[in-house]
């Protein structure tokens, strides 16, 4: 059992602005699926130029609000590094994910900013806005990571400790690799699949078909690897560090892993509908978290080799002194 948390309600907090930031992100999406980017013009950080458009359309109106949740995002994750650095002492990982998290929404911020500023928005189809996306991807899931890992530490789990753990490590840091991977390119093709809407079912694509529609069947076949490849290194983990929490989370990602993968399949029979879209990145996002929680606890754990010296340790009797 986890040790008990410093402050319950300090927990629960960090868990709820994460669940947040959640919808924020799924509100982002909106704005991307809608071409609702460019609601606001290229202003930023007011809205066609006013603090409060009048007047607004409905493309302004959900770019707007993405604003506005942003903004409220702000607030809330300025108050969980002040409330971390207040409960927890020094060198106390809350305090590190507090911080990460802080860094991560001002950079997510910054390249929000970019994209409006740009013009990388609504009908864009320049490769600078893919490689911008993908930017943007990575960095939400780097926000969402920290975020996480707040709320993880805060609810009184252990640091992660990378050094020692070995297969366990490994096994973990390339799942998260491969997720990244995952998420980018589907990013990557929900921009395609806006911006060169389906028109019929199938991963089958013309000769001339543009990077953005190609992306369509490399996607799947990223995600399906890495399912395959994630359920593997659970079992792996599982292994190497037994542990309650550590077999839950790890079945726990492998079945959401799955609904991911049929999620996935039926957004593509349905020609990605707006609708879909989301659900497909809810669960990605549920994925992720549950990953990142998943290697938390796995790493967390002391090496076996140690437990091992540890107890051998103490069950070997003591050599008497010799009597002169």
């Amino acid at each position: 059992m986890p040790p008990a948390p410093r402050s319950l309600a300090f927990a629960r907090y960090a868990w709820g602005v994460l669940a947040w930031n959640v919808a924020v992100v799924l509100w982002g999406a909106l704005v991307r699926a809608t071409g609702a980017g460019a609601g606001c013009g290229n202003h930023w950080p007011r809205c066609n130029g006013e603090v409060i458009p009048p007047s607004p359309s409905v493309q302004t109106l959900i770019e707007f609000t993405h604003r506005l949740m942003t903004g409220v995002d702000g607030f809330l994750v300025l108050a969980l590094a002040v409330l971390a650095w207040r409960l927890h002492p020094r060198g106390s990982p809350v305090r590190t994910g507090a911080a990460l998290s802080g860094f991560f929404l001002v950079t997510e911020a910054l390249v929000g900013a970019a994209l409006v500023k740009l013009d990388l928005v609504a009908e864009n189809r320049s490769t600078a806005r893919v490689w911008w996306m993908a930017l943007h991807l990575v960095n939400t899931f780097m926000l969402l990571g920290s975020l996480t890992l707040a709320a993880w530490w805060a609810s009184g789990w252990p640091r992660v400790r990378l050094r020692g753990q070995g297969a366990a490590a490994w096994a973990m840091l390339a799942a998260i690799a491969a997720t990244l991977a995952v998420a980018v390119t589907g990013a990557i093709t929900a921009l395609g699949d806006t911006l060169y809407p389906k028109s019929a079912v199938g991963l089958h694509v013309s000769a001339t078909a543009t990077f953005l529609e190609r992306l369509r069947v490399v996607h799947p076949l990223v995600a399906i690897a890495t399912a395959a490849y994630a359920v593997l290194a659970g079992m792996l983990v599982r292994r190497l560090r037994p542990g309650p929490m550590t077999a839950r989370l790890s079945r726990r990602l492998a079945a959401l892993f799955a609904v991911q993968v049929l999620v996935g399949a039926f957004n593509v029979m349905l020609l990605a509908p707006t609708w879909m879209q989301l659900v497909h990145l809810l669960v990605a996002d549920l994925v992720w978290i549950t990953l990142v929680c998943t290697a938390a606890a796995a790493l967390a754990a002391p090496e076996p080799h140690a437990v091992t010296e540890s107890l051998r340790d103490s069950a070997s009797p003591r050599e008497a002194p010799v009597q002169a």
